[in-house]
C-alpha cells in the first residue's frame, strides 16, 4: 500500500520561514554596510507612501500625485547613480543633498 504523507500546515510554515531567514539576514547586513543609502531609500519609500495616502484621502489631485511621484523617482535614480559611482555607497555630502531634495518634496506633500 502506497500512502502519501501530506505535510502539515505547521511544517509548511516552518519551511517558509526558514527560506526567508537568509534573505532577512542579508538585508540586515546590507543595511549595516550602507547606512546612508539605506536611510535615503527608506525616506523615499516613506514619501511614496505619504503621496499615495494623500491622494487616497483626496488632498492631492491625480496630476499632483503623478508629479510628486516623478520627483521622488528622479531623486531615487540620482541616488542610484551616485551610489554606482562610489562602489555602492553614498558620501555624507551626497546624502545631505538627497535629503534636501526629499525635504522639498515632503513640504509639497504636507501642504
Amino acid at each position: 500500500m502506497n500512502r502519501r504523507i501530506l505535510p502539515t500546515p505547521a511544517l509548511l510554515c516552518a519551511l517558509a520561514l526558514g527560506a526567508l531567514a537568509p534573505a532577512a539576514h542579508a538585508a540586515g547586513s546590507w543595511e549595516r554596510a550602507h547606512p546612508r543609502r539605506d536611510q535615503v531609500i527608506d525616506r523615499t519609500q516613506h514619501l511614496n507612501a505619504r503621496i499615495r495616502h494623500e491622494r487616497h484621502e483626496g488632498e492631492l489631485t491625480a496630476a499632483q500625485a503623478r508629479n510628486l511621484h516623478a520627483q521622488v523617482r528622479n531623486t531615487r535614480l540620482e541616488q542610484r547613480s551616485m551610489a554606482r559611482s562610489n562602489g555602492g555607497y553614498l558620501t555624507k555630502a551626497q546624502q545631505a543633498g538627497l535629503n534636501q531634495q526629499e525635504s522639498a518634496i515632503s513640504r509639497q506633500v504636507g501642504r
